[in-house]
């Protein structure tokens, strides 16, 4: 008996103990996630949302959107969900206060590639080819969605890289009023033999009014995969040689090379970058 009483009151004394851990641990929130059914893609696809301090959805305030491919949780939605975070606060002011969508990842390859003329590329890649549905996806599903149930002006950025930024350029040559802004990171312009370098986009022509801001970032990345010789920073500044031959008045470029950076660590930098030379008023 007196052993249950000494016992009793040890765990009435270590109630407030624990009482106080446990009010002293509250989740940190960054975003939130939400599913959208797409019929084109014929899936289910999540995206997590980052909204900035002081969003109200029953304001009358709107917002930039800033679109981010690889925007799992796991790839690069947190750490450009804090550089836009960052980048917004009033004592740096790189750019307004955005709100951020991630696309989480399915299948990159499938979705972010065009079909390839070179025979190996689609032998090992047999599921690539359908940017065109995920394109379609982007305009006529992910973007009305997103302006349906959030406070977001007309301010439309894209974020990408490797395969990302190739769906970007293929996005920014094909269908470029898609986006106001285009942040391409290291691109990998290497598929189908670079063949989107020798395409004639339409922003290339005087007649071509949408106003476009684009940014090209590359690494020292050296020789891509492919049998053909590839080098990405040469294909990079290619593309943004193209994009500077452009007659329009709308459209401007700027090149950035990061020598310091490779394949593996020039997303966010370059991200940061774009945002203090591309965006920065």
């Amino acid at each position: 008996m007196k052993r249950l009483f000494i016992f009793a009151l040890l765990a009435l004394l270590t109630l407030p103990c624990m009482a106080q851990k446990t009010n002293t641990i509250k989740p940190f929130i960054l975003g939130h996630q939400t599913e959208i059914k797409s019929k084109i893609l014929g899936e289910k696809r999540v995206l997590n949302i980052y909204v900035p301090d002081g969003y109200n959805a029953k304001d009358t305030v709107t917002y930039p959107v800033i679109y981010l491919l690889d925007g799992s949780t796991d790839e690069d939605f947190l750490h450009i969900s804090g550089l836009v975070q960052y980048s917004s606060f009033e004592w740096v002011n790189y750019i307004p206060k955005s709100i951020v969508v991630g696309i989480a990842t399915v299948n990159r390859k499938r979705d972010f590639t065009f079909a390839s003329t070179v025979g190996e590329q689609m032998k090992a890649y047999p599921e690539a080819g359908h940017s065109d549905k995920f394109i379609a996806f982007i305009e006529k599903e992910l973007q009305p969605f997103i302006s349906k149930n959030y406070q977001v002006g007309s301010s439309k950025t894209i974020i990408g890289q490797s395969m990302g930024g190739l769906l970007e350029t293929e996005i920014l040559f094909k269908n470029p009023e898609l986006f106001s802004r285009y942040i391409i990171i290291s691109p990998s312009l290497w598929w189908d033999n670079g063949s989107l370098l020798n395409t004639n986009p339409e922003i290339l022509g005087a007649d071509f009014k949408h106003p476009t801001e684009v940014y090209i970032g590359v690494g020292k990345e050296g020789l891509a995969p492919t049998t053909a010789p590839h080098v990405m920073e040469v294909d990079a500044n290619l593309l943004a040689e193209k994009i500077k031959g452009s007659k329009s008045s709308t459209v401007k470029v700027i090149f950035d090379y990061l020598p310091s950076e490779d394949h593996a660590t020039i997303m966010h930098q370059a991200t940061l970058n774009a945002f203090k030379l591309l965006m920065a008023k």
